[in-house]
Order: structure tokens, then C-alpha cells, then sequence
């Protein structure tokens, strides 16, 4: 058996660019001056996926904080909460000068000026917020960094107020059946007042357990 090799594979083959199907093609700049908009092939979900990331982007920036509101600034940065001390220590001071350094009225004034300059030393430390008189305002805005100023000291007094309240009002409960009411309105029964004082403390649970049990309001009114 042979095998017979053609010697005209051994000739490097050369394409023929003459055919137009093999010529370069030109590129072409096309120049318009139309305002319409190009149609893209972008599809409704990645439009949707690129609108989430910008307001995923929106989100996420800080916020800038502002140290006053409304106008305030903090008391220890004013400068006419500053005038204001030196102008309180000076007058006080200026009656100083008026008594001997260990006499009544002296000694006196020395402890208001004590406790004037820690006012405005805590008001300062306290981060109060002043306005352009200088005097430190509250601010009821319901702002976490300022509820020591309003929210927390209006929860203890609604506590303490209905405290009273609800020992007033156990009391005139606990001797509505005695023989002389009225007398033990005026004259306190001191052991009976000292018992409710003490199981007052819990007025709001027992005010809670009235009203699901229906005693918290007369029913005759």
C-alpha cells in the first residue's frame, strides 16, 4: 500500500483580497444635529436596579449635624452667657465691698457667689443651648440629646403629682365608712396616711388594675 503526498500543499496558500467581500471597510462619522433621544436597549430591571443603588447611595451619605437650633447655640460658646456671669459676679462683688470679710452679710454673699458661678458652670457643662440674650432655653422638641431638659424632668413630675393624687385618694376611700369622716379630714390619721404613702409608690400599676377591674371610677357618676 503507498501513499502519495501532492507537492502542491507545500506552497504557502495566499488569499485574494480583490474580492469586495474581503475589502476594509471605512469607518464613517455621521454628524447630526437631532435632539431626540437615542433609543437604548437598557431593561426595566436594570433601570430599577441603577434607581435602588443611587437611593441606596442617597441614604447611606451622612447627614450634616447642626450644633444650634433654631438659632441657639451652646451656652458655653455664647458670649452673652459669658457677659451675663461677669456681670452677676460683679454686682455681687460690688456689695461684698460693702460689709467686713467676716461679718453675716458677707459670708452670705460669698455662698451666692459660690453658687452662682456653679449655675453657670452646669448650665455650661450641661450642653443648654442659649439664644442671643444669653439666657439658656429648653428645648421640647422631643430631642434625645436634650430630654434631661423637659421629657425627663415631666415624667417625674407626673409621677410624683399622681402619687400625692392617689394617696389623697386612698385615703378618702379608707375612711369614707368610718363614723366621722369629715373629723378625720382635718385631723390626719398619721398610721392609716403612712401605709398608703408607702404602697403609693406603685400608683400606676394599682391605677392600671382599677381601671381593668372597673373601680377606678365611681359608678354612680
Amino acid at each position: 500500500m503507498s501513499l502519495t503526498i501532492p507537492t502542491n500543499l507545500s506552497k504557502p496558500l495566499k488569499p485574494r483580497l480583490s474580492s469586495p467581500s474581503f475589502q476594509k471597510a471605512r469607518p464613517m462619522i455621521v454628524c447630526s444635529a437631532s435632539t431626540e433621544p437615542q433609543p437604548t436597549n437598557k431593561s426595566p430591571l436594570q433601570a430599577f436596579s441603577a434607581a435602588l443603588a443611587l437611593s441606596s447611595i442617597i441614604l447611606a451619605a451622612p447627614v450634616p449635624a447642626y450644633a444650634d437650633i433654631a438659632g441657639l447655640t451652646p451656652c458655653k460658646e455664647s458670649k452673652q452667657f459669658a457677659k451675663r456671669e461677669k456681670q452677676a459676679l460683679k454686682k455681687l462683688e460690688s456689695s461684698l465691698k460693702l460689709y467686713a470679710p467676716d461679718s453675716a452679710p458677707a459670708l452670705a454673699i460669698n455662698a451666692t457667689i459660690e453658687k452662682t458661678k456653679r449655675r453657670f458652670t452646669n448650665y455650661a457643662n450641661q450642653g443648654l443651648l442659649c439664644g442671643s440674650d444669653g439666657l439658656p432655653h429648653l428645648i421640647v422638641s422631643g430631642d434625645q440629646r436634650h430630654w434631661g431638659e423637659f421629657i425627663t424632668p415631666g415624667i417625674l413630675f407626673l409621677y410624683i403629682a399622681g402619687w400625692i393624687g392617689w394617696v389623697g385618694r386612698s385615703y378618702l376611700i379608707a375612711i369614707r365608712d368610718e363614723k366621722k369622716p369629715t373629723q378625720k379630714e382635718i385631723i390626719i390619721d398619721v398610721p392609716l396616711a403612712s401605709r398608703l404613702v408607702f404602697r403609693g409608690f406603685i400608683w400606676p400599676v394599682a391605677a392600671y388594675r382599677e381601671f381593668v377591674n372597673g373601680d377606678l371610677i365611681a359608678k354612680d357618676v
